[in-house]
């Protein structure tokens, strides 16, 4: 019996391991990801080909600040408003710490954009003292 619990217990340990490495999208990626310094870069070179996508609440939005120019759509209502984006322009898409930027890029490409998932989300942005709003 006990062969058996630990054989269990090392197959749950990989299950969960896979799970955590899909959700930060680390593994099954279809979408590139960059750091905030780099996402800054891109945004500050932008010729008006790139969405900057915040999936946290409303109430995030306004108490933590967000990033310049970026557009606001909670993840829970994404997939109920893909038409409020434009799929001829690149979407950098963050949340607060890369979880749900993730789950949203991952609805975005399915349904034919081309995204950028920003790692780490507004959390690491400000730990890289980048400008917020």
């Amino acid at each position: 019996m006990k062969q058996i619990m630990d054989k269990l217990f090392w197959v749950v340990l990989v299950l969960l391991g896979i799970y955590v490495l899909y959700s930060k999208g680390i593994i099954m990626a279809n979408f590139e990801s960059v750091s905030p310094k780099i996402a800054y870069e891109m945004i500050q070179k932008d010729e008006g080909n790139l969405t900057i996508l915040d999936v946290r609440t409303p109430q995030e939005y306004k108490q933590e600040g967000h990033i310049s120019n970026s557009k606001i759509i909670p993840l829970s209502y994404l997939g109920g408003n893909l038409k409020m984006l434009d799929k001829s322009k690149t979407i950098l898409i963050y949340c607060r710490s890369g979880n749900r930027s993730v789950a949203g890029a991952r609805l975005l490409t399915e349904n034919g954009f081309t995204v950028i998932n920003m790692n780490g989300g507004l959390l690491d942005w400000k730990s890289e003292k980048l400008p917020v709003e």
